[in-house]
């Protein structure tokens, strides 16, 4: 469908010129004057296709077959000086969207101006037109034009389950001016990506023409990083100065990071691997033999750690150093264990092994875990007490944020940010703060699930630790690392609590604290 109001009829005044008017030698100013239709920016209108302009908007001008310069909005007029412009000649106006040229333009030599529309996210559609001056280029005065949309206007209709940008792939995204002949050429870049604003519904886009596309298959169409992947419905052929309404269908609802994974990722060590936390704690069932992550990041299993024994139907999900069931050499090396000497749970039958030495098999991760993959050795591990350190104290992110108490979901802990971390996410107080209570922040289950853990957000809550009894459930937090600590008897993990904060802590190795699992990202 073609509006003809999308052609662009820019009421240009007819005016007389001025005498001519040199500004410097060789350049001489003019002034082309244009009126919007409704005084708004420079924005397509999504009810008639109707195009304005707005202060500082900037328009490309060739002349005998060169670039020569450029007019910027004041306002109310496009006004510049142009260099060596061809007496007797039209001018040629190019709007090309307030894109940035990709090449270096030179008045006066240039022949070709590049710009890439990928990024779509912001207030102003990037906007593709083209006109002839009604006069021929007399010397400095004001001008008048028509000018005619080169790219079309087009509706989507997006569904998705991420919070970021909506990406879509093979669609022409680059345009190329030849100032010689004024032809306009249409090409791809970054598999022809174009990029439309984050959430749900009704988005429209700049596109350029090209050839109709077929029903789009699995990942034609992602969540900006790369999380989650869906399809389109067929676009169908795009000319200049089309408007087309009905909805181009884009889902994005399949999941791509591996199975039982926060999106987020975060950078362990200076040379930047990064990796994945788990959904949730670990837990085990006894009278199964089952391994699991937690379903919510916020859920633990609290006062009922109590009861770990070889028959336990239930779950417990606070562990002694290296007990993942695995004899790797320890006395004390299945979930339930519970000894009350340290040196039962040397990892490998070794006080100086570490859970990752040997076959790395003392580590809970080596583990099928029935919603990560229930696939043995299939890549998750636990952190390293450098590893940990890393992620709260020296990780460099987007927002400088990494980490901040908080009460989640009503469950005191604490919330690790991801490295591509914005602080327009999701407001927090006493961000990076290790005395910080955790009623700094108080979050609701709703905002955490749809905003916080949907942009990779973690949370590690307090679940307390099992010594005999089970202490300190809701107010502290312990998390084992794969380190022996330089202490016998002792390992290293992460505890905090209401006041405090250690991110390497030295506990008994038969204490029973959580299991937070991570896996590389490839």
């Amino acid at each position: 469908m073609v509006l003809a109001a999308v052609a662009l009829v820019l009421g240009m005044a007819q005016c007389k010129k001025q005498e001519q008017q040199t500004t410097s030698e060789g350049t001489v100013a003019i002034t082309l004057d244009v009126r919007s239709h409704d005084g708004s920016r420079i924005n397509v209108n999504p009810n008639n296709g109707m195009v304005a302009f707005e202060y500082g908007d900037v328009v490309y001008v060739a002349s005998g077959q060169k670039f020569v310069g450029t007019l910027t909005n004041n306002g109310a007029t496009f006004a510049g000086n142009l260099t060596n412009p061809t007496e007797g000649q039209p001018l040629y106006f190019f709007f090309l969207g307030n894109k940035t040229p990709e090449e270096t333009l030179t008045p006066g030599s240039s022949t070709t101006c590049s710009v890439n529309i990928s990024d779509q996210t912001g207030e102003k559609f990037p906007v593709i037109s083209f006109a002839t001056s009604n006069e021929t280029f007399t010397g400095a005065g004001l001008y008048t034009a028509y000018f005619l949309n080169k790219a079309a206007l087009v509706k989507f209709d997006v569904t998705t389950l991420s919070p970021a940008p909506t990406c879509i792939l093979g669609l022409n995204n680059k345009v190329t001016v030849d100032f010689s002949t004024n032809v306009f050429a249409y090409s791809q870049m970054d598999d022809g990506l174009v990029k439309l604003p984050s959430g749900n519904g009704e988005h429209w886009a700049i596109l350029l023409p090209q050839a109709a596309l077929t029903e789009g298959e699995e990942g034609s169409v992602y969540a900006e990083g790369g999380h989650y992947a869906g399809t389109r419905s067929a676009i169908p052929a795009i000319t200049p100065n089309d408007y087309l309404n009905e909805g181009i269908a884009l889902t994005v609802t399949t999941r791509t990071d591996p199975k039982g994974t926060i999106p987020g990722l975060f950078t362990i060590n200076s040379s930047g691997t990064q990796v994945y936390f788990s959904q949730g704690n670990l837990q085990y069932q006894a009278s199964t033999d089952t391994w699991q992550f937690a379903e919510n990041q916020y859920d633990y299993i609290g006062e009922a750690n109590i009861n770990i024994s070889s028959s336990y139907s239930g779950w417990i999900d606070l562990f002694g150093w290296g007990t993942s069931g695995y004899n790797h050499g320890a006395n004390a090396y299945q979930p339930w264990s519970f000894s009350a000497s340290d040196g039962d749970y040397h990892a490998y039958g070794d006080n100086d092994k570490n859970l990752y030495d040997g076959n790395g098999k003392a580590d809970w991760g080596y583990n099928k875990i029935s919603n990560g993959g229930n696939t043995e050795d299939s890549g998750w591990r636990t952190l390293t007490k450098d590893e940990w350190k890393y992620v709260f104290d020296t990780r460099s992110t987007t927002s400088g944020i990494r980490y901040a108490k908080a009460k989640v979901n009503n469950v005191n802990g604490v919330i690790l940010l991801p490295d591509n971390w914005t602080a327009t996410n999701y407001a927090l107080s006493n961000t990076n703060s290790s005395g910080a209570d955790f009623t700094s922040n108080t979050i609701s289950a709703d905002d955490w699930t749809n905003v916080l853990e949907a942009w990779g957000a973690v949370f590690l809550p307090a679940a307390g630790y099992r010594w005999g009894s089970v202490e300190s459930v809701g107010s502290e937090g312990d998390y084992w690392s794969a380190s022996r600590s330089s202490l016998s008897a002792y390992a290293c993990g992460v505890e905090f609590d209401s006041n405090n904060l250690y991110t390497i802590y030295n506990g008994t190795r038969r204490s029973g604290f959580s299991v937070r699992l991570v896996r590389n990202a490839e």
